[in-house]
């Protein structure tokens, strides 16, 4: 499946390790939390990206002590009825200040590339044979947003206030 970022496919050279594997010598590398909140001064010593993958239960707030050395934090939709991990980005980007790539995996639908965009995701994997023209018209789709997010477009709330206030002081 390609990568996106910044809605174009992307070469990816992280490695995701899992549990029990071997990291390898070199390359970035990406760990679950609990890898990394057990091996986090062995992966954390090195010049090279660390990331880390978070499941959807897992609290944003607990990567607080690495967030500043953290490179990729990868966010799982393991269905697509299942939405924690735009809350997840939102947290990460809003609360918590993080810079780095957040990337979206599992379901990953189309419909969903806007509010992915909106919440603070950068990267997807996405299972399109044109991802890159999946992206441009999801993220381009829409031009007024109900709910809030991470990025500085108005709600249609927010516009229809400013409107009834400009049209109240003439």
């Amino acid at each position: 499946m390609p990568l996106l970022k910044n809605g174009r496919i992307a070469e990816d050279g992280w490695a995701l390790v899992e549990d029990g594997q071997d990291v390898p010598a070199a390359g970035p590398v990406a760990v679950s939390l609990a890898r990394l909140k057990a091996d986090h001064a062995v992966l954390l010593a090195g010049n090279r990206p660390v990331g880390v993958k978070l499941a959807n239960a897992d609290d944003p707030a607990d990567l607080l002590p690495w967030l500043e050395r953290l490179s990729l934090v990868v966010l799982d939709f393991p269905k697509y009825t299942d939405g924690r991990a735009l809350s997840q980005s939102q947290l990460l980007r809003q609360r918590h200040g993080f810079k780095g790539e957040i990337r979206a995996t599992g379901q990953v639908l189309r419909d969903q590339l806007r509010l992915m965009i909106r919440c603070g995701f950068d990267a997807m994997v996405i299972d399109e044979a044109d991802a890159e023209g999946v992206y441009d018209y999801s993220a381009h789709e829409f031009s007024e947003f109900y709910q809030s997010a991470t990025d500085t477009s108005d709600t249609i709330f927010v516009k229809r206030q400013r409107a009834r206030e400009a049209k109240a002081s003439q």
